[in-house]
């Protein structure tokens, strides 16, 4: 069984498109269940207890999106520190990964995530997902576009992603790219996949798992060639590992991640 936690506001259209994201994850092969939860704040004076998930509209479109899909649906109210609860949640039901839906258009990263998909993405461990109004989810197979530097950590972590999705290894292909930056002139220097020990670490820990796997380097500006090879390849997702720990033990993201976030129209999976 395949694991989501789906926190929801009362955006309908956002809270839909979270939901045709983890519809788009289902598989005949694997079970996909997903909790759909909505976090009484603070500042309301309802509390969990007393609070109806059937009273939130978006919470009742994107559940009965999910069970018209065949994904396996609870239905979850809690109250307090909205990302605390998403968080607490997701640990508590060890759901692996969190859809969340707050991408805008900006070119600063907390308004691009919004104040609470930031605190999540900042305070969990997990693989969290982020979607956007007027994306287009496909059907069938997917095709995962798995972009690398060179930290192999960071790689293994993306692939270790990739392996437990639904449907691996039958229906799901992926592709490893490593960008080798600015190198797009005539005469630059060789694009050698097999250079990169990350990347290579990476398709292979895939291959290992009968993932098959299209290994592609390229040379220019990072978040650029992501999005052009996402388009070439018409990724179904883009699963950067953007997120690292400072040496105060804050969390940051990437400024390529945050490219990608900013520019992608397709759902994008930050890991660690």
């Amino acid at each position: 069984m395949y694991s989501t936690l789906i926190p929801v506001d009362e955006d309908e259209n956002r809270a839909l498109h979270q939901a045709r994201y983890v519809a788009s994850l289902a598989d005949a092969t694997t079970d996909v269940e997903a909790t759909v939860l909505h976090v009484v704040s603070p500042g309301e004076v309802t509390r969990a207890d007393t609070a109806s998930f059937e009273a939130v509209d978006a919470a009742v479109a994107a559940a009965e999106h999910l069970t018209a899909a065949d994904v396996t649906v609870t239905r979850r109210v809690a109250d307090g520190s909205v990302p605390a609860a998403i968080v607490d949640t997701a640990d508590e039901l060890d759901s692996q990964e969190i859809v969340m839906g707050g991408r805008k258009r900006s070119g600063v990263a907390n308004v691009l995530l919004g104040s609470t998909v930031h605190d999540v993405f900042v305070s969990t461990e997990r693989p969290v997902t982020i979607t956007g109004t007027g994306m287009v989810f496909g059907e069938g197979d997917r095709h995962v576009l798995v972009p690398v530097d060179k930290r192999r950590e960071r790689a293994l972590n993306q692939a270790e992603y990739v392996a437990q999705l639904p449907g691996v290894p039958e229906s799901v292909t992926a592709t490893v790219l490593y960008v080798y930056p600015h190198q797009d002139y005539a005469g630059a220097p060789p694009h050698d996949f097999g250079e990169i020990g990350a990347a290579v670490a990476a398709a292979e820990f895939l291959e290992e798992r009968d993932v098959a796997v299209e290994r592609v380097t390229v040379g220019g500006e990072v978040a650029r060639k992501i999005l052009a090879t996402a388009d070439d390849v018409d990724a179904s997702s883009i699963v950067m590992g953007g997120r690292r720990r400072t040496g105060v033990q804050k969390v940051v993201m990437g400024s390529t991640a945050q490219d990608i976030l900013l520019s992608s129209d397709r759902p994008v999976t930050i890991t660690g």
